[in-house]
């Protein structure tokens, strides 16, 4: 069932997930923003600012030309008014409206910033297309084209549109100031709009010298400091809402409460870096992008600790190595991490153009930073970002307060506290297999009803594919099929889902996975890895699920098992990759794609107990989707069988990759 957010019931299946704590500390939340309606005070005065984080020189000679060229040329196209946000053309961005949302053509309504129905897109549109231009990462880019050609063209058109932000966004009015994830990431932005337009010369006059920007930045962080996400919402947010407020603390140390701000951020991003990340190194949310952004967010702070010469908790850097370690561990042959749980296309930092690879880049930072393993996957592409943050960061190897760390000898393949299993086999034959925990926290905000899926390349193309996230409000019946069991390889019962959705960021019934045996040892030796799981979430059922990867025959077997007191109504799906062209008769699917001009193919035997029926690009329920990126989706075709369960039999499938 489908609640939508801001409902009378979404707010009380809200609440019931909530602890005393939490709920104290939303009263408190509430009574300050009523009392914050009618006492807004003034920036403190500030005399003599100066900003100090400067890149040390030589920083930016340091930048690849390639990177540079593919900056330079996002930039031009920024300049001239294009860009595309999940999935949407603009062409406005030359003089652009702060509150619109070119998706829907609605205008996110004036006044008190905590009266806006930001969840209603009736009312307010696209809040995520209307924020993503206002976390000002375009700025950076566009910074970031000044501080590499010195072109001052790029600089004017940056201070232009800040000036236009900050007088259509007063403190406390409007859309942009009712998400703390958005202040947080919007400070990170400023923070390295100044860094990067050091040497231009009204940079000073932008920032430090001019009370607007003074008092903007000093709002926001008053806001991050009296509004931080608490409790069931203490994701991804709350660690963007400390690197943020950090950042700017550090960077920006020029008011009365800089210090308290600094050291309350620091306690903050240490706890929530630990409290967000298995000792795997894994994140949590069990949402790879999410990983993606916690990590760059962590590496942004510990940048501007180290250029303020603020003292890091070794905590904090021993977690973003193991991160590090742990993404260049689950990636395919071509870099790419599992497409599991949701993903928006957030990130923490963009000062690089199109055609950059996010991972790439992550795992190059990880080199310069912390050191490559001999195991880790050969990293060609190149990037700004990696020698702008390594400029700053003191390397992990010369960090006298880090701590000694044992880091794995070989690649692991099973990380046991987030239930995920990578086996490998010839040919670049890439699965993974879900055994985790159903998300992070009492809500599993970004989670979705997945237990035991499956997710298997070839060469990095999605042959079974996870088919993503597509959307978040907006639109309930998309946003509920890609969470749901039946959008995910694995199996249905009874047309129900796995876990219960109480909203589109909240689920109020968790299935409960665990691991029952794992041996990846072998495959690579030619033998067989195995891997074999269970879930409670049908309650009255539990469904168990054997894989096993032979690398001499290059096959992978997938048996499911229901247990349970009744005859169960079976729904077993398979989504292919959008590169995968599949011929289905009777219960046998030869599937064919291309990889680098070569034609590649394998065949899916299904289980012959069930009814097999192709589905692409339905829409009347949604079935048979890809969604590459936020706000896009294309038809694919998904392979779903029809049955019943009847008692220890089992549906055997095998996919065997020819060639």
């Amino acid at each position: 069932m489908t609640v939508s957010s801001g409902s009378p019931s979404w707010y009380l299946r809200r609440l019931s997930r909530m602890g005393p704590q939490e709920v104290a500390g939303r009263v408190g939340d509430a009574v300050r923003r009523r009392r914050w309606r009618s006492a807004r005070p003034d920036c403190p005065s500030v005399t003599g600012a100066r900003f100090t984080a400067v890149l040390p020189a030589g920083t930016i000679a340091a930048v690849s030309p390639d990177a540079a060229k593919r900056l330079i040329a996002e930039a031009d196209r920024l300049m001239a008014g294009y860009a595309e946000f999940f999935g949407v053309d603009r062409d406005d961005l030359a003089a652009p409206d702060w509150w619109y949302d070119p998706k829907t053509g609605r205008r996110a309504p004036w006044g008190y910033a905590f009266d806006v129905p930001y969840r209603n897109e009736d009312a307010v549109g696209d809040i995520k297309q209307i924020w993503e231009l206002s976390r000002h990462q375009y700025l950076t880019v566009l910074a970031a084209a000044y501080a590499i050609t010195g072109d001052e063209r790029y600089a004017e058109r940056v201070a232009e549109h800040l000036r236009s932000w900050w007088a259509a966004n007063a403190p406390l009015r409007g859309v942009h100031w009712t998400s703390g994830i958005e202040l947080g990431i919007r400070l990170l932005s400023w923070v390295w709009i100044r860094r990067l337009l050091e040497g231009w010369p009204g940079a000073a006059g932008l920032f430090e010298d001019n009370p607007v920007a003074l008092n903007q930045i000093w709002h926001h962080q008053r806001w991050l400091a009296a509004f931080p996400s608490r409790g069931s919402s203490a994701n991804n947010h709350v660690i963007a809402e400390a690197a943020g407020q950090f950042a700017a603390a550090c960077a920006f140390g020029w008011f009365p409460a800089s210090a308290r701000w600094r050291a309350d951020a620091l306690r903050s991003l240490e706890r929530h870096l630990r409290g967000n990340t298995f000792a795997s190194g894994l994140n949590r949310e069990l949402a790879t992008e999410y990983h993606g952004l916690v990590l760059e967010l962590g590496l942004a702070a510990v940048a501007e600790a180290d250029a303020a010469g603020v003292p890091v908790p070794a905590s904090v850097r021993l977690v973003l190595l193991r991160m590090t370690d742990v993404l260049a561990a689950i990636v395919d042959s071509r870099l790419r991490p599992p497409r599991q749980g949701d993903a928006d296309d957030g990130h923490g930092l963009v000062v690089d153009g199109a055609g950059t690879d996010r991972w790439a880049s992550l795992l190059a930072t990880g080199d310069a930073v912390f050191g490559r393993l001999a195991w880790w996957p050969a990293v060609t592409g190149t990037d700004v970002r990696t020698p702008l943050l390594a400029a700053l960061i003191r390397p992990y190897s010369k960090d006298s307060t880090a701590p000694a760390v044992t880091r794995p000898a070989s690649r692991p393949a099973h990380f046991a506290d987030a239930g995920l299993t990578i086996l490998r086999g010839p040919g670049e034959i890439w699965c993974r297999c879900d055994g985790g925990p159903h998300g992070f926290l009492s809500i599993a905000a970004h989670a979705h009803a997945d237990a035991l899926s499956v997710e298997v390349r070839h060469d990095g193309v999605d042959v079974l594919a996870d088919p993503g996230t597509f959307c978040y409000h907006g639109q309930p019946e998309w946003r509920q099929y890609f969470r749901s069991t039946l959008g995910h390889n694995t199996l249905q019962l009874d047309g129900g889902d796995q876990s219960v959705s109480g909203g589109p960021f909240l689920w109020t019934r968790h299935a409960r996975s665990r691991v029952l045996t794992v041996d990846t040892s072998v495959a690579s030796d030619g033998g067989t890895a195995r891997w074999c799981a269970e879930h409670d979430g049908y309650q009255r059922s539990v469904h168990r699920r054997r894989v096993e990867l032979t690398a001499a025959s290059r096959e992978l077997r997938v048996v499911d098992e229901v247990d349970g007191p009744h005859r169960a109504k079976v729904h077993l799906a398979f989504h292919l990759g959008p590169a995968i062209a599949a011929d289905l008769v009777g219960n046998r699917a030869v599937l064919t794609w291309t990889r680098d001009g070569e034609a590649r193919s394998a065949v899916l035997d299904l289980p012959g107990q069930l009814s097999w029926r192709a589905h692409r690009g339905e829409s009347d329920p949604p079935l048979g989707w890809y969604s590459a990126g936020f706000g896009r989706k294309e038809p694919t075709t998904t392979l779903v069988g029809t049955g019943f369960a009847d008692g220890a039999e089992g549906f055997t499938t095998v996919l065997r990759f020819r060639g």
